[in-house]
């Protein structure tokens, strides 16, 4: 015997996680938004509304009036206060930033990632630009 106790050594590796319980983690961190809260604390200048949704949902579906667009590979770098390619609206840490997927799910995942870089105040909205648009709230043609 090589002297070893058992149960030492190569300790087992962590269980990989699943995609929803990924979100569920990750959304436990930080407070959802409702899609009319969301417009009404943009439209009171209280929030940032960044549409991470590809071109081809935004040709399909239209944009919110006001919204940042940001293509996703994009955002971390355009939302970084300090980031050498930060957007001209990323003022702050403090900023309240909205990030809006087509259905609420990659947006999670995006906040969890802003709050990473110290924007504490980020959240998504739920049920994304599909529950925004069936709420009735504002949406035009993509440019």
């Amino acid at each position: 015997m090589s002297g070893a106790h058992e149960g030492q050594g190569v300790q087992p590796a962590e269980q990989p996680v699943g995609i929803d319980e990924l979100l569920e983690r990750v959304r436990e961190g930080y407070d959802r938004i409702e899609p009319q809260e969301a417009y009404d604390a943009a439209q009171r200048g209280e929030a940032l509304l960044v549409d991470i949704r590809y071109a081809a949902l935004r040709d399909r579906d239209g944009v919110i009036p006001g919204a940042l667009v940001v293509e996703r590979n994009e955002l971390e770098w355009r939302l970084d206060p300090r980031g050498s390619h930060r957007a001209p609206e990323a003022t702050s840490h403090d900023l309240r930033v909205v990030v809006i997927c087509n259905e609420g799910y990659a947006s999670s995942l995006a906040a969890a990632s802003l709050h990473q870089l110290g924007l504490r105040r980020a959240t998504d909205l739920v049920g994304g630009f599909q529950a925004w648009r069936a709420s009735g709230l504002p949406v035009t043609a993509s440019a």
